[in-house]
C-alpha cells in the first residue's frame, strides 16, 4: 500500500473509531469536544457527531466516496473548530492549552482540505474549484504548518506534565518533552517556509507514529476498559493520519528541496 493510500486509511479508521466511540457512550470525544453539558439534546448532538465521523471514515475507504466524505469531514471538522475552540481561544488567549486544542482540530481540516482537494475534479459532487488543485493544497498545507509551533509550545509550556506521558524506561523524561516541542516547531516552520519540507512533514508523521505507539496503545492495554484512554488512542493516530496525509502530498517533491519546491509542485500539476 502506498504511503498515501496509508495516511488516508489510518484517518479513515480513527474517524470511525471516534464515531463508533460517540454513539455507544452517547457522548462527544473526552476533552477533545468541550461541548457544555447544558447544551440543549446534548445526547442527540452527540449521536449525530458520531454518525458523521462513522459514515465521513467509512467513505474515505472507497475511491468513488472519497470525494464527498472528505468534503463532509472538512466540513464537520471546520464547524468543531469554529464552534468549540475557537470560542475558548477568545475567552482564554492566554492559555495555551486552549491554543493547542485548536491547533490539533486545525491539522484535521488541513488533512480533509487536502484529501478533497487532491481528488476532486470538475466532474464530481460537490466541486468547488478554489478549494481544488495546487493552491489549495498549499494552502491546506500552510494551515497545518502554521499550527505546528502551537502544539510544540504547548509542549514546552506544560513540560512536565508532557513529560509524565514518556514511557517510564525511558531516561531523561523532561528532556524528552522539550525535545519534541522543538521538533513540533521546527517541522511547522520548515513546511511553512518549504525548507525541505517533505522531509519535515516524514519525520513530524514518524513522531506523532511513536507517540502513538508508544504512549497511548499501552495506555490502551493497561485499563482496557476507560474510554478515555480509547478517545486519546483514536484522537493520536487521526492526528498522525493527518501527517501522513500532509507528508504523502509532497510525493513529486524532491527530498531535500527547498524554496523551489513550490513551484515544482505547480508545474507537476499542469503537466
Amino acid at each position: 500500500m502506498r504511503v498515501a493510500d496509508t495516511g488516508r486509511v489510518m484517518f479513515a479508521l480513527a474517524f470511525i473509531a471516534l464515531g463508533l466511540l460517540s454513539l455507544f457512550s452517547r457522548d462527544f470525544a473526552s476533552v477533545w469536544q468541550p461541548v457544555p453539558e447544558g447544551v440543549p439534546a446534548r445526547a442527540f448532538l452527540a449521536l449525530v457527531s458520531g454518525a458523521v465521523m462513522l459514515v465521513g471514515g467509512a467513505g474515505l475507504l472507497l475511491r468513488r466516496t472519497l470525494v464527498p466524505a472528505s468534503f463532509a469531514l472538512m466540513v464537520y471538522t471546520l464547524v468543531w473548530l469554529l464552534t468549540l475552540h475557537v470560542p475558548r481561544v477568545i475567552m482564554g488567549p492566554l492559555h495555551e492549552i486552549t491554543w493547542g486544542g485548536c491547533a490539533e482540530i486545525v491539522t484535521l481540516v488541513a488533512a480533509s482540505w487536502l484529501l478533497y482537494a487532491s481528488a476532486v475534479t470538475s466532474n464530481d459532487k460537490p466541486y468547488f474549484a478554489s478549494l481544488s488543485g495546487p493552491q489549495a493544497m498549499r494552502a491546506a498545507r500552510i494551515a497545518f504548518a502554521v499550527v505546528l509551533p502551537l502544539i510544540g509550545l504547548e509542549h514546552l509550556i506544560y513540560a512536565k506534565e508532557t513529560a509524565e506521558m514518556v514511557p517510564g524506561w525511558l531516561p531523561y523524561h523532561m528532556g524528552w518533552a522539550c525535545l519534541t516541542g522543538i521538533a513540533h516547531i521546527a517541522a511547522g516552520l520548515a513546511i511553512a517556509l518549504d525548507v525541505l519540507p517533505r522531509l519535515a512533514a516524514t519525520l513530524e508523521a514518524w513522531m506523532m507514529g511513536i507517540f502513538t505507539v508508544f504512549v497511548w496503545i499501552p495506555s490502551v492495554m493497561a485499563t482496557p476498559s476507560q474510554r478515555f484512554v480509547w478517545t486519546g488512542l483514536a484522537i493520536s493516530t487521526v492526528i498522525t493520519a493527518a501527517a501522513w496525509i500532509v507528508a504523502a502530498s509532497y510525493r513529486d517533491v524532491p527530498w531535500f528541496s527547498f524554496s523551489r519546491s513550490r513551484n515544482r509542485v505547480a508545474e507537476l500539476a499542469t503537466r
